[in-house]
């Protein structure tokens, strides 16, 4: 073997030592950005907005993988989870789904029932009744003669809101018990008996208007008789 040749022996061995020195690092890179990184695991996105107290479903979300030590605590790595509740709040497209992002729906006692009414959106509680709230419900009611006034009447004690629905607007609408103009309301669903359903579905029928009124936390004192129903009469 000759110089030359020696020589060219000897870079090859050279570069293909530089070869595997590069590959050893390589590896040393990728085995260090794994022991950062870590295992990945399944988390879910919504791919658009969602309305706050609305039920949500499969179709909203898509599935994503991402490492498990970059996602919280609260992060959602089951969609089982989502079944049976509803946002508390506005959900934005491309967020990750968060535990403390939903709620479970509010459900029926035993000999309750559903019972869903339209609600002046001007006249109710606008955005602040939501599932779960406790509201009394009020009508009023237009004299049938001269001989007998207009009056304004509990007819329910803290009823249970167990869904809110969209704004939707009513058509104009006349008939010989009321007028009504074209507004908007929204469809309120309670949780009644079957007596409390009755009132409610009378008082949608015929009460010229029919208000809801908040009840707040620790509102447990009920209506006394004296003040279940009001005439003008009583504050002159």
């Amino acid at each position: 073997m000759n110089s030359r040749q020696r020589r060219g022996v000897i870079l090859l061995i050279l570069s293909v030592l530089c070869a595997l020195g590069a590959f050893a690092g390589v590896l040393s890179v990728i085995r260090d950005v794994n022991s950062k990184v870590g295992s990945e695991t399944t988390a879910y996105r919504l791919k658009s907005d969602v309305a706050p107290y609305k039920a949500l479903t499969a179709g909203q979300f898509e599935k994503i993988s991402m490492p498990k030590r970059w996602l919280s605590s609260t992060a959602v790595t089951d969609l089982s989870a989502i079944r049976g509740k509803i946002a508390v709040t506005r959900l934005r497209e491309g967020s990750l789904l968060q535990t403390d992002m939903i709620v479970r729906r509010p459900e029926l006692s035993p000999g309750q029932q559903e019972i869903a009414i339209m609600i002046d959106a001007a006249t109710g509680v606008a955005g602040k009744i939501t599932p779960g709230s406790t509201v009394n419900i009020y009508a009023t009611f237009k004299a049938e003669d001269d001989g007998q006034k207009d009056q304004s009447k509990v007819i329910v004690e803290r009823a249970k809101v167990i869904d809110v629905g969209k704004l939707t607007p009513l058509e104009p609408q006349n008939d010989d018990n009321r007028r009504r103009q074209a507004t908007d309301a929204v469809p309120i669903t309670f949780a009644l008996d079957t007596a409390d359903a009755q009132r409610v579905a009378y008082a949608e029928s015929f009460a010229s208007h029919v208000r809801l009124a908040l009840v707040g936390e620790g509102g447990d004192v009920p209506v006394s008789k004296g003040d279940r129903t009001y005439t003008l009469d009583e504050d002159k």
